[in-house]
């Protein structure tokens, strides 16, 4: 709960130490405020893109993948050495950037609420969810990014706005197999739970 704390903390210094794009340029405060979050979007859909793509980081992150039963613990489901390279990560964009303080904690509060929401187990009436998803990212959406198939958890890479994925080529509307009937998780795991140490191990094993 504490490490949101840190980007926000980033966030004061650079703007005291006037470091950053945003601290050097004249910007009402609420379009200095909309770019910042357009801009940690872009770069949470690219970071998460990124950890499919090199290996190593791939090792690390198929710990979120996982977990057999999406639903809102999957949200908070990560390896600690992934957790520390994101946040190093967020924390040197924010120094770099610039970002308002206010925009790093609206950040921070988006990230974790939309993460709940996207991995939930709930389902929204069709129409509803087709509309949504024109923006933002939905559950239904999410969920065929954790399905076995790896050309479907290489798509829909998005934790709040959908038009990355759109614009970008990764975006697939629906799993081939139907939310009722895909199968959520890693394709060569065992039916056994994924306890604590089995997680803590997953990066480590030569799968």
């Amino acid at each position: 709960m504490a490490l949101p704390l840190l980007a926000i903390g980033a966030a004061l210094d650079a703007q005291t130490r006037g470091w950053g794009l945003l601290n050097q340029i004249q910007l009402p405060d609420w379009i200095a405020v909309f770019l910042a979050l357009l801009i940690f979007d872009f770069a949470i859909w690219l970071q998460h893109l990124i950890t499919h793509k090199i290996p190593l980081l791939w090792r690390l992150h198929r710990v979120h993948h996982a977990d057999p039963d999406l639903d809102v613990t999957t949200a908070i489901r990560f390896h600690p050495v992934e957790i520390a390279l994101s946040m190093g990560l967020k924390i040197g964009l924010v120094y770099a950037l610039g970002a308002p303080p206010l925009a790093v904690l609206i950040f921070e509060i988006l990230l974790n609420a939309t993460a709940l929401f996207t991995h939930s187990n709930i389902r929204l009436p069709i129409a509803l969810d087709r509309i949504m998803r024109l923006v933002l990212v939905t559950p239904d959406m999410h969920r065929v990014h954790h399905s076995v198939h790896r050309d479907e958890h290489d798509s829909n890479y998005g934790f709040a706005l959908s038009i990355w994925d759109r614009t970008l080529g990764t975006y697939i509307a629906q799993p081939r197999e139907g939310h009722d009937k895909m199968t959520i998780g890693l394709a060569w795991q065992n039916k056994l739970p994924t306890r604590f140490g089995w997680s803590f191990l997953l990066p480590f094993r030569r799968k």
